[in-house]
């Protein structure tokens, strides 16, 4: 590797375009922040190192945010190649679950009421 390539610091760089192989869509549905991935299996073969390293992150249930953070890749590589997990069967998605709506106010009334009542 020549000089210009390594930070003595940080290791190798390597340009994320490079590790999505140019590519800066997700095929399929898109991953949004808080979507839940899990890996579907333990062994593998045949993947690049990012792949691996995201594989590693999903042996829980995890969300796409904490998979970024965990392997400091940025958040449109993570999603590109998570997407080539899911195509490859690899992971499961699960979409974040739809935001819970407050309750009416006139049922607090009554709950709060009846429990003046008690």
């Amino acid at each position: 590797m020549t000089e210009r390539w390594l930070d003595r610091e940080a290791g190798p760089i390597v340009r994320p375009y490079t590790v999505t192989r140019g590519r800066t869509k997700a095929t399929g549905a898109q991953f949004d922040l808080t979507t839940v991935v899990v890996a579907t299996r333990t062994s593998w073969r045949d993947l690049s190192p990012e792949h691996v390293s995201i594989m590693n992150t999903c042996h829980v249930p995890v969300s796409v945010a904490e998979v970024a953070a965990e392997t400091g890749l940025p958040i449109g590589v993570i999603q590109v190649l998570l997407s080539d997990l899911r195509d490859a069967g690899l992971i499961t998605v699960r979409p974040p679950t739809a935001p819970v709506t407050a309750p009416r106010e006139s049922l607090l009334r009554d709950v709060l009421a009846g429990l003046r009542a008690l």
